[in-house]
């Protein structure tokens, strides 16, 4: 099954949010284990469905998700040039895709306010402007604005994995106001496997939403995340309910295949 890895939201290589894209059919059992051997935040699984269109399956190492955004900018700028529509478990969203990157529409999400009981501790946060539950297509997330720098976040994981859950989310996303126009954002994800996101799609537009609502930012903002993990991304989001879009520059990092396996041969 050949495979191709490529970084999202960065025009170079080794930099951005990592995804592998397996360009080959591969057996529903083997794919959880596939991500689990890869072993980056997402593992996509498409296939092409008709002219322009194609379905795809999600993978975090630790679990199967119903839409994300750095996936489907990936997965969809593997597939060419083009205007394509992605049908996950989760939605069915249009990407627009050119040599040099991809923006994808964005489901609107259902932003509701949360009891922050215990998020500024897991967080390791003075304090937070309190906590949002945000779901589109199907994924989870809690927002967690904040005016504290983010820089030098200690999270304590396991609490960030029960608070997360708790409030009905995959993860807690702190972000800031650096200006009218430019966000910071840190995002967790520990109970999916994924200790800290370099670059959240799915969670960019709600982000970008609620931050307008809560701080009056621009309808188009930059987010900037994963830096502090040395895989900086640079998100551009269209805050505008009904037209929310996601989006930024892909590069090509890696190709090749794995190996054939043996018939009768596990990987769950």
């Amino acid at each position: 099954m050949r495979y191709r890895i490529v970084d999202v939201f960065t025009d170079q290589p080794l930099a951005g949010n990592a995804l592998c894209v397996v360009v080959d059919p591969c057996p529903e059992p083997r794919m959880a284990a596939v991500a689990r051997e890869v072993n980056l935040s997402e593992t996509t699984f498409p296939t092409i469905t008709g002219e322009g269109t194609y379905a795809m399956r999600i993978f975090t190492p630790g679990l199967e998700i119903p839409f994300a955004g750095h996936p489907t900018l990936g997965t969809a700028w593997v597939l060419g040039p083009g205007r394509w529509r992605q049908t996950t478990a989760g939605a069915t969203v249009t990407v627009e895709v050119t040599d040099d990157g991809a923006v994808m529409s964005q489901p609107d999400p259902v932003i509701t306010e949360v009891a922050p009981d215990g998020v500024d501790v897991a967080l390791g946060l003075p304090g937070i402007e309190g906590a949002f539950l945000s779901v589109a297509g199907g994924t989870a997330h809690v927002l967690v604005p904040t005016t504290h720098p983010l820089d030098d976040l200690d999270p304590e994981l396991a609490t960030v994995k029960r608070v997360a859950a708790r409030a009905g989310g995959i993860s807690l996303c702190a972000f800031r106001r650096l200006d009218d126009r430019t966000l910071h954002v840190r995002v967790f994800v520990p109970g999916a496997g994924v200790p800290e996101d370099p670059g959240t799609g799915s969670a960019a537009g709600p982000i970008a939403l609620l931050a307008r609502r809560q701080w009056g930012t621009g309808v188009d903002v930059v987010i900037r995340q994963g830096d502090e993990m040395g895989r900086p991304c640079r998100i551009d989001a269209h805050a505008e309910s009904g037209a929310l879009r996601v989006g930024g520059r892909v590069t090509a990092c890696a190709e090749g295949a794995f190996v054939a396996f043996r018939d009768g041969a596990s990987l769950s």
